[in-house]
Parts: structure tokens; C-alpha cells; sequence
């Protein structure tokens, strides 16, 4: 008999909660703690598996030119897609108008949201002053600058840190053992956290917001199909159904658990199984990613924007529709790592242009399900990434063979 493979093992479990969910009803909550469990175990995992191989990877490489160029291409890359998503979103908002003509009872009461900090404070905060504290924080930016100056270091020493790169290494293989361990029970985990989802929500509550539900979720499905499909067939001559065949697995645990760094060990497990990412690359490329990286909720940015906009009566200019689309991408940077980070880089945004802080509060009734979408898109963005600078750092390897035994 066929073995199923996980990829439908999770779409079976997908489907099976949705029905489940909306035939019980509120209920259902009695299997949350399946999809709490599995989250908390690919939650522990991240760190270690995060440090083992990134200094495995970095102490492999032993370039810090080398690490230079993969950050710099990693994170134009993503500026450069974020862009584009919030720009898609505006498109999409200004064609389709979802707040135009809604009647809609104002929430009352305010949304509490954390205070992003700046830009420079950000880029600051990526130095640790205590990297163990960083480790059980479990700061992401702060553990990967740790991990490339081990790494460089292990190579600078040479053999006699040796023993240090051993270390390292046999955790970073137990940490890929135990991760294709815990992966195994997706499929469990998705219907323990989708079905309750469900159930809570129904049908009768989205469909006054129905209309921005279904345009961030077309709007991520076209910056999908048009930007990754272009992106890993120019320049990493990679089908793009077999990318996101390949990244599928991590898009759907992305959907079901709203957490990038939580997926993060799918992410790694999908891109260099499935389509082929170096170690060394997935290892810095994707942390950074589940970091910095928010397509998904860029596009959020642009579709919500409007809306608010037009539920109130503004014009919203070319002028101010750029200056969205600016202060979106850098606030994208300024947010990495903040919980909530889609509802402060809205607030941002909203007031930036001097549209109604209280419109945010309509928003963030469905802002669990739009989360849903863009955490997705953030993930499937950060698989791409993986993939193109894979695809860049092969070429410019084989260029240098080629000069080598010339």
C-alpha cells in the first residue's frame, strides 16, 4: 500500500477540521490543546535548531565576504517584495472599494497595541549584551548574530576549536532528527488548532467583513503566483509548481499556527528536502526571514488601509497612497519581532496618513483570520528566498570553478 505522503496527510486534516469545526461549533474547543501541544513542540525546537546549524553553516563557510553578500541579497530581497505586496494590496483595494457603502457598528473601546520601536533602535537591538538571555528569550535577530560571529570564529581559530565545531554539528543533526520526529504529528496538530478556529467564528460573524477577508486572500494567492513564480523561475530556473508543492507543507502549518518562527522548522525541513536549499543557506536565510520578512502582512497593510479610508469617507491621494507604501516596507524592519506586529505596523500606517486610529478596532475583529493568510504568504515569501539566494551563490560558485581550472 502507498504511503500518504505529509503534504496530504495535512490537507486531509485541513479539510476534516473545517467541517468538523463548523458542524460542532464553539464546542470543538475541546481539541485546542492537540494543536497547543504541537505548537509547543516545534516552538522548543527553534532555538537550538536555529544555533546548531547556523553556526555549522557560517563555520562551513568560513567567508565572511561570503556571509555579507547572502545577507545583503537576502534582505533587498525582501524589502523588495514587500513593496510589491503592499502595493498589490492598495491596487486591489482601490479597484474593489470593500469599505465603500458598509454599515458597520463601530467597536467601542481601544486596541491595545504595543509601541514599535524605531528603525535604528531595531538594528541596535540585533547586538545581544547577554547572548545566553538572548537564547531563552528566544530572539531571533539577537541569536543569529551570535551564531555567525561563532561560526566565524570557529574558523578563524582553526583546529583547535575543533571540538566546538563537533559539538555543534552532532546538535544540529539531533535537531534535524528530532524535528522530522515532532513533523510527523502536522497533521494532528493542524486539526487541533484549525477546528476550534472554525468553530469559534463561523460563517455569520465574517460576512460583514467578507469582502477584505476575500481580497487578502486573493491578494496574497496573486502575490504568490506572480512575484515567487517569477522570482524562483528567472533566477533559480525552479518550476513554480514544484516549489510550491514543495514549500506546501510549511504554508499550511504557517496558516494554521499564524507564526513564522513557530514553522520555522518545517520551513527548513521543506526547502532543503524538497527543493533542494544548501544547509548553509536555509540555516541564515530563514531565520531572518521568520524575522524581518512580511509580505503577507504588507498586503494586509494596503487592502486594510483603504478600507478604513472609504468606511469613513476619506480620499486617499497618489501622494499619500506612496508615502503607504514607504512607511509599510520600512515599518516591516522596525516591527521585526514585536507581537502583534501586523496591528502596530496598521497603527502606523493609519496615522501616518491621518486616517481614524478607531477604524483599527473594525479590523482587528477578523484580524485572526487575515493573520492566518499572511503568516502563510510571510513563510511561502521566505522559502523563495531561500531558494533564489541558493540558486545565486550555486552560479556564483560554478563561475569561480570555472576560473579556478582555467
Amino acid at each position: 500500500m502507498k504511503k500518504i505522503s505529509l503534504l496530504t496527510q495535512i490537507l486531509i486534516a485541513f479539510i476534516i477540521a473545517i467541517i468538523v469545526g463548523a458542524i460542532v461549533g464553539p464546542s470543538i474547543e475541546i481539541v485546542k490543546p492537540l494543536g497547543d501541544l504541537f505548537l509547543r513542540m516545534i516552538q522548543f525546537i527553534i532555538v537550538p535548531l536555529v544555533l546548531a546549524s547556523l553556526v555549522v553553516g557560517v563555520a562551513g563557510t568560513g567567508d565572511i565576504k561570503k556571509i555579507g553578500r547572502m545577507g545583503g541579497v537576502t534582505f533587498f530581497y525582501y524589502l523588495l517584495t514587500t513593496a510589491i505586496a503592499i502595493s498589490i494590496g492598495l491596487i486591489l483595494a482601490n479597484i474593489f472599494k470593500p469599505g465603500e457603502g458598509l454599515t458597520i457598528t463601530q467597536p467601542t473601546g481601544e486596541v491595545e497595541t504595543a509601541e514599535a520601536p524605531s528603525v535604528v533602535d531595531t538594528l541596535l537591538n540585533i547586538v545581544p549584551t547577554n547572548p545566553i538571555a538572548s537564547l531563552v528569550e528566544g530572539n531571533m535577530l539577537q541569536i543569529i548574530f551570535f551564531a555567525i560571529f561563532l561560526g566565524l570564529a570557529i574558523t578563524m581559530i582553526g583546529d583547535r576549536a575543533k571540538t566546538v565545531y563537533n559539538f555543534f554539528d552532532g546538535l544540529a543533526e539531533m535537531m534535524y532528527k528530532i524535528t522530522a520526529i515532532v513533523i510527523k504529528l502536522a497533521p494532528i496538530g493542524v486539526f487541533g488548532l484549525i477546528a476550534p478556529i472554525v468553530g469559534e467564528y463561523g460563517v455569520s460573524v465574517l460576512l460583514p467583513l467578507l469582502k477584505v477577508i476575500l481580497l487578502v486572500f486573493a491578494g496574497c494567492i496573486l502575490h504568490a503566483v506572480l512575484t515567487y513564480s517569477f522570482s524562483v523561475k528567472f533566477f533559480a530556473n525552479v518550476n513554480p509548481l514544484k516549489f510550491f508543492k514543495g514549500v506546501a507543507p510549511a504554508s499550511l502549518v504557517a496558516f494554521s499556527t499564524t507564526s513564522s518562527s513557530g514553522t520555522l522548522p518545517v520551513t527548513i525541513k521543506s526547502t532543503e528536502e524538497n527543493l533542494g536549499v544548501s544547509r548553509k543557506v536555509s540555516s541564515f536565510v530563514l531565520p531572518l526571514g521568520a524575522t524581518i520578512n512580511m509580505d503577507g502582512t504588507a498586503l494586509y497593510q494596503g487592502i486594510c488601509v483603504i478600507f478604513i479610508a472609504q468606511f469613513f469617507g476619506y480620499d486617499l491621494s497618489i501622494a499619500k497612497q506612496i508615502t503607504i507604501v514607504l512607511i509599510a516596507t520600512l515599518a516591516s524592519i522596525g516591527t521585526a519581532g514585536v507581537p502583534g506586529a501586523g496591528l502596530i505596523m496598521l497603527t502606523m500606517v493609519v496615522t501616518s496618513v491621518g486616517l481614524p486610529v478607531e477604524g483599527i478596532a473594525i479590523i482587528a475583529g477578523i484580524d485572526r483570520i487575515l493573520d492566518m493568510m499572511r503568516t502563510s504568504i510571510n513563510v511561502t515569501g521566505d522559502a523563495s528566498a531561500s531558494v533564489v539566494v541558493n540558486a545565486l551563490e550555486e552560479k556564483r560558485e560554478a563561475k569561480q570553478s570555472e576560473k579556478a581550472s582555467a
